[in-house]
């Protein structure tokens, strides 16, 4: 058993303190308003904030690697690396492929997870699979010939092999496609968690993929029917549908800062931050790999195709906090939506809070926001 206290903690959504709390077999077991005396089994942090670890839904890539390309040395040290971000649970993403390549990459991130398992690294959740079911008109930086409607066939391919199946948590697609509800409905009752994304689904559209079960918008704005003042399309959805977590990409080029602390003024601790980082994040400029896709990031730039389309961000989710505080928005909320809400949007009430019986996934940050040590399940993994 041991005891952390910091002068300042996030707790219910609320900066409290000086507080503490115990930790015992990698959960928290309570916390406290008053900080006990000195001991050995007492770290007191001297300053800053005590918050839950960040979780980020959308991670193509990181520090030179790509996920679907990866081997687990990679994954090993990415997710090490991460941890550095204030990330202590992620979703691996892999962008649309050939299905051949999609189910060979999704069984052996299935492998690679459970090897990742006992390591000091932050957690891999299970894989968010974005696309091949999007749609032509909103494709982005996906590879269109790879494209593909969600027939009845390939949804039974992520759903009838097992190792494919465990590893999956979340499906990205676009409803209004021929077979989309059908799609949303039975990976929603297979325990997998859709998020509306590179769609152009109107909003009646969109509340219809909720009836069915989708729970999440895919990187807000970007890639999908926009806010139109007599068809909301998905983005006016995603605002005010209370159902639907929308992911929004604060690295302020992806989505403008004004337009950022729009989203929180409407959607507020329904939104969850997400990176959508690729291979370039943490990175110089350079040439890197997103999926098939070769992308070049330029210095003050986004990570960008050949054609000059946005290819997913170099974004850390530490640095999304720090725009969006520097903006003006409350720290309390802004972590929230980078740890509370994805963690709630995944159905995890034992992540993202720091609360008892929830994981001691922690972080410390400086009164400069800088993150100076990660805790994942009570032991550090980043200092």
């Amino acid at each position: 058993m041991a005891t952390i206290s910091a002068p300042r903690v996030l707790v219910g959504g609320r900066l409290v303190g000086p507080a503490a709390l115990v930790v015992e077999n990698g959960r928290v077991t309570r916390v406290e308003d008053s900080v006990p005396p000195a001991g050995p089994d007492h770290l007191a942090l001297p300053d800053g904030i005590l918050t839950p670890g960040l979780i980020d839904l959308q991670v193509n890539g990181a520090f030179g690697a790509d996920f679907v390309a990866a081997g687990p040395d990679e994954w090993r040290t990415v997710a090490g690396r991460l941890a550095s971000t204030g990330v202590t649970s992620f979703l691996p993403t892999f962008i649309t492929g050939a299905m051949d390549t999609l189910v060979a990459a999704l069984t052996r991130a299935h492998a690679t997870r459970a090897a990742l398992v006992r390591e000091p690294v932050a957690r891999v959740l299970g894989v968010h699979l974005e696309g091949p079911f999007l749609a032509a008109a909103k494709v982005g930086t996906h590879p269109e010939e790879h494209l593909r409607e969600p027939k009845p066939e390939l949804v039974d391919r992520l759903l009838e092999d097992d190792a494919v199946r465990d590893v999956l948590t979340l499906v990205t697609l676009a409803p209004e496609l021929p077979g989309g509800i059908e799609a949303v409905r039975r990976l929603a009752e297979a325990g997998i968690k859709v998020s509306i994304g590179h769609s152009d689904a109107t909003a009646a559209q969109v509340a219809e993929a909720a009836d069915a079960g989708a729970t999440l918008v895919t990187h807000l704005f970007n890639a999908m029917r926009g806010l139109g003042h007599r068809e909301p399309g998905v983005v006016g959805a995603a605002l005010t549908d209370p159902r639907l977590t929308p992911g929004l990409i604060a690295d302020l080029h992806h989505v403008v800062p004004a337009v950022c602390s729009l989203v929180l003024r409407i959607a507020g601790r329904r939104t969850a931050l997400v990176t959508d980082a690729m291979a370039a994040a943490g990175m110089p400029p350079g040439r890197y790999r997103l999926g098939d896709v070769d992308v070049t990031l330029a210095e003050g730039d986004v990570p960008r195709n050949p054609d000059g389309t946005i290819a997913g961000s170099a974004l850390t989710m530490d640095q999304a906090v720090r725009n969006l505080t520097a903006l003006g928005h409350d720290f309390a909320e802004v972590v929230s939506c980078g740890s509370t809400v994805p963690a709630n949007a995944l159905g995890r009430d034992d992540l993202g809070r720091i609360a008892p019986g929830a994981l001691a996934d922690l972080v410390w940050w400086d009164d400069d926001l800088t993150v100076r040590r990660t805790w994942v399940a009570g032991e550090t993994v980043y200092a």
